[in-house]
């Protein structure tokens, strides 16, 4: 008998495991970034997990057909793309690609999500059960998460589980809407989720085969919370902890379905069994889905041949100068655009690609703050502490943590129950001014006034010239100087806008990349450093300064933080990098005012980001399609129109393929997190997109939702992705090209199983770049490779990883 409990309880908590693996986390709105919405669900197949998420959540995977229909129709997919997607297709395909076209015709069956005992209730009874659930849950798991909002923060100290059933008891909602006696069963409920959820598994009599699925459709339904959980625990599992509010909030949801079932039994017991049995049932995707998976597929291989055909293009190329100016930016596709123009305005000038976080792993503390701002991948922790400034700032700290708490004392007594309405009508008719300058998109946006940023404690000669060393090697910098070397951050100033961390650099944590930038300048500006590194064969010319700036991408203004510039020599330098620079964002500019709604002129795009009424001050990373991680030669002059994360890398610099191993297990991966958020946002936005911005209010100061309450609502708002007529981002999976010998990169997969899954089920697609650039080999998947159909067919370059 022990036996069977202890093998009962191991598969509880292998369901429980397996189910909130498949959810992914969301990060708070200071610091969001994007996440990939199937993260732990990429050791399967599109039309695998299609499957999943029609059974857990009632979602498509893929566009409506007509959508690809149209495509097929206008020549944009071809009769060779749907061969080639058809040929790499795993499991069921129709047997010709006549035969795909014609299961196109027909619309496809409607994904339906195994119902929820909620669900049963709510058919049984006319009472909307599974909206009473959002509501209340909501309403408990905005207090629950506050992070400063609310003006009587919910108790701190206890689990979710125990800080709800406390809540819950003394809630006579649900008994007021028709659940008699759920606060009672509340109440008497185990005092552990462990023990309450083994408790409910019995009463709802789940087989082991159907729990892993049930608990994932439990946890879809509730939306953002369970992803905002989700991340709770992602942050614990990163230092090496562990927590349990995802598993407590299961166990809440699974509650009500158990109060549920015992008050309509009757009506929906048979119902019930039946969606039991369907949960157990082995996934298998349908006929359909596949077929879907397939076009998809194919509409990739369509977008593929488009890349191959710009880097296959025969560019004139001008006599290589030497350099006046090398200006690093982040690899973000809005980098792109501003490269491309600034390189045409003086042929002396060079432009780099690399992660925006530069390489430094920077928990932040900004002037006046106790904040840390993680300004790093999320894959990593940190590895220093920075703050602005040094003892030698201690007054203006304290100035600004005087006006930080004025401040905030202020707006508490703007919206306190005792003194709101004295204020509004003393102090009400002074906001006038400030409503007409927001109105008119007068405002200021932006603060680049915060002193250089320094390690504290400090680090170090060793780590430092180590950390340089790194640094210049990842970012193929080792020779060839110029005098004047800007490192560029990058970040939107907008206003208005809860979502502007998604906006700033995804390297950095969700925060603007200029701090990264100003701390890898003053590293490589210092004197011992650079000894240090001579030593280590780079020789930095004592006439070379570095230069840490700022790109708001919202604007493509360029902020110079020349503040910090050591040398009164380079003076001159930074004066005509101000008009190259001028001159490239008036060429930028203009590019970018095409594709936004209502902006015809320079002055449209500056003002977007005063406005606090638009709802699309930029694009963001909508568009994104390829990732290329090869010499800038390779994409110089091509227009890639702001679609492509640019990685400077010259594999024959890469001894032992260290940074060719860094690239494809650290960018590639920030870059298909957007890539796939982007894709979910706009393919799934009921479920992986953030709702309408026009609706939103900010709740917990950590997210947002849709009117006064409900679903917190995660990834990215219908307006970052629509234009109000059709969909400005194109649902692709990212497309990788690396050029390197494929040893190596087979190597790197080997190395790593969870980023050859990417790969091996096609949630990325990779190629190897030949030595003119050109899209020669794709990754077939399980360490194979074949001559690309998207590109030429000369085999790329060979050497044997060391």
């Amino acid at each position: 008998m022990t036996t069977e409990i202890a093998s009962h309880e191991s598969s509880l908590r292998a369901a429980v495991t397996a189910a909130v693996a498949a959810i992914p986390p969301a990060w708070p709105l200071a610091s969001s970034v994007a996440v990939n919405p199937w993260l732990g669900q990429t050791g399967e197949g599109l039309a695998m997990v299609a499957a999943r998420m029609s059974r857990a959540a009632g979602i498509a995977m893929t566009m409506d057909r007509a959508w690809y229909r149209d495509r097929i129709v206008s020549g944009a997919i071809t009769d060779d793309d749907l061969a080639s997607a058809l040929h790499a297709a795993e499991g069921w395909r129709p047997a010709s690609v006549a035969a795909l076209k014609q299961s196109l015709a027909a619309p496809a069956p409607p994904p339906q999500a195994i119902p929820t005992i909620a669900d049963l209730a709510a058919e049984a009874s006319g009472i909307d059960w599974a909206a009473i659930i959002a509501d209340r849950f909501g309403n408990w798991a905005a207090g629950w998460f506050d992070e400063g909002q609310a003006l009587w923060a919910a108790p701190r100290g206890t689990s979710a589980y125990a800080a709800w059933r406390s809540a819950a008891t003394h809630d006579l909602t649900p008994e007021i809407l028709g659940l008699a006696g759920f606060a009672a069963k509340v109440a008497a409920a185990p005092e552990t989720a462990e023990e309450a959820l083994a408790l409910i598994v019995a009463r709802l009599d789940l087989a082991p085969a159907a729990m892993a699925s049930c608990f994932h459709r439990a946890l879809s339904a509730l939306g953002g919370w369970a992803h905002a959980a989700r991340h709770r625990q992602w942050q614990a599992n990163l230092a090496g902890g562990d927590d349990a509010a995802i598993a407590d909030f299961l166990t809440i949801r699974m509650m009500w379905e158990y109060a549920l079932l015992d008050h309509y039994r009757p009506q929906i017991g048979t119902a019930w069994q039946a969606a039991v049995v369907a949960h157990a049932t082995p996934l298998v995707p349908t006929e359909a889905q596949c077929v879907d998976a397939i076009v998809q597929e194919a509409a990739e291989h369509a977008a593929q041949r488009a890349i191959a055909a710009v880097l296959a293009e025969e560019i004139a190329v001008a006599p290589a100068l030497p350099p006046k100016l090398q200006m690093a930016f982040c690899i973000d596709v809005r980098s792109e655009v501003f490269r491309r123009a600034l390189e045409t305005v003086d042929p002396h000038i060079r432009t780099l690609g690399f992660a925006g976080f530069f390489g430094l792993t920077a928990s932040h503390q900004r002037l006046g703050s106790d904040v840390a701002e993680h300004r790093l991948p999320v894959l990593l922790n940190p590895g220093l502490t920075t703050r602005a400034g040094g003892t030698a700032d201690l007054p203006a700290d304290m100035a600004k943590r005087l006006e930080t708490r004025v401040t905030r004392a202020w707006a508490r007594f703007k919206l306190a129950a005792v003194s709101s309405f004295a204020f509004v009508e003393a102090a009400g008719p002074t906001y006038g001014f400030k409503l007409i300058r927001d109105a008119l998109a007068l405002g200021k946006t932006g603060d680049c006034d915060e002193p250089a940023p320094r390690p504290d404690p400090a680090l170090d000669l060793a780590i430092r010239a180590s950390s340089a060393e790194s640094i210049l090697r990842a970012m193929s910098l080792t020779e060839g100087f110029a005098p004047l070397v800007v490192l560029a951050g990058h970040g939107a100033n907008v206003v208005n806008n809860p979502h502007a961390s998604g906006l700033h650099c995804g390297a950095c944590g969700g925060y603007s990349g200029e701090v990264n930038a100003r701390l890898l300048a003053g590293l490589l500006n210092d004197e011992e450093v650079r000894m240090c590194l001579r030593e280590k064969g780079i020789m930095i010319p004592y006439s070379t300064m570095f230069l840490g700036a700022l790109h708001d991408t919202t604007t493509d203004a360029v902020h110079l933080f020349d503040s910090d510039l050591v040398s009164p020599a380079h003076r001159k330098d930074v004066i005509r990098l101000r008009s190259w620079l001028e001159a490239a964002t008036v060429l930028a500019r203009t590019e970018r005012a095409a594709r936004l709604p209502r902006a015809d002129n320079q002055q449209a795009i500056t003002r977007r980001s005063r406005d606090w009424a638009e709802t699309r001050p930029e694009w963001g990373l909508a568009g994104c399609k390829a990732f290329i991680a090869a010499p800038r030669a390779r994409t110089q002059g091509r227009n890639l129109g702001g679609r492509a994360f640019l990685h400077d890398y010259n594999w024959q610099k890469d001894e032992g393929f260290g940074v060719l191993e860094l690239i494809m297990t650290a960018p590639v991966v920030v870059a298909s997190w957007i890539s796939l958020q982007y894709y979910g946002s706009s393919v799934a936005p009921e479920v992986f997109g953030g709702g309408n911005k026009l609706l939103h209010n900010v709740v917990g100061g950590f997210g947002v939702v849709e009117g006064n309450g409900g679903t917190l609502r995660t990834g990215l708002p219908w307006q970052s992705v629509h234009d109000g007529a059709s969909l400005v981002h194109e649902p692709l999976r990212l497309t990788v090209c690396i050029e390197a010998p494929r040893e190596a990169m087979t190597a790197v997969l080997e190395r790593h199983p969870g980023i050859a899954a990417l790969f091996d089920n096609r949630w990325l697609h990779l190629f190897a770049l030949d030595d003119a650039g050109r899209m020669a080999w794709r990754y077939a998947g399980h360490s194979r490779w074949q001559p690309s159909e998207a590109g030429t067919q000369t085999p790329n370059q060979s050497r044997v990883a060391a």
